[in-house]
């Protein structure tokens, strides 16, 4: 099991544009992805209603996890899209 920590870049948390996004972004990985606060458990990355509802503040850290030979790949890319700052773009 592979896995990362990475805080919310937005402003405004995880709400429905950054989420919407990071759920997209999961779901091009080739293996399952799951998201959560550290010591708690997580969500499927994929489902946008359940990402929705962890209701991420900005700077607030969470754990992505994944397994599989691709998963360091992949947590690395769903890291990036949770770190930006979507809100800078709006």
């Amino acid at each position: 099991m592979h896995s990362i920590q990475v805080a919310v870049g937005s402003r405004s948390g995880l709400h429905a544009r950054p989420a919407s996004q990071f759920v997209q972004a999961a779901a091009r990985q080739t293996v399952k992805v799951t998201v959560g606060r550290p010591g708690q458990p997580a969500v499927d990355a994929r489902s946008l209603l359940s990402v929705l509802a962890l209701a991420a503040s900005q700077g607030e850290v969470l754990e992505l996890a994944a397994e599989g030979e691709q998963a360091p790949a992949a947590l690395t890319a769903l890291a990036e899209v949770l770190a930006a700052d979507h809100d800078a773009a709006a």
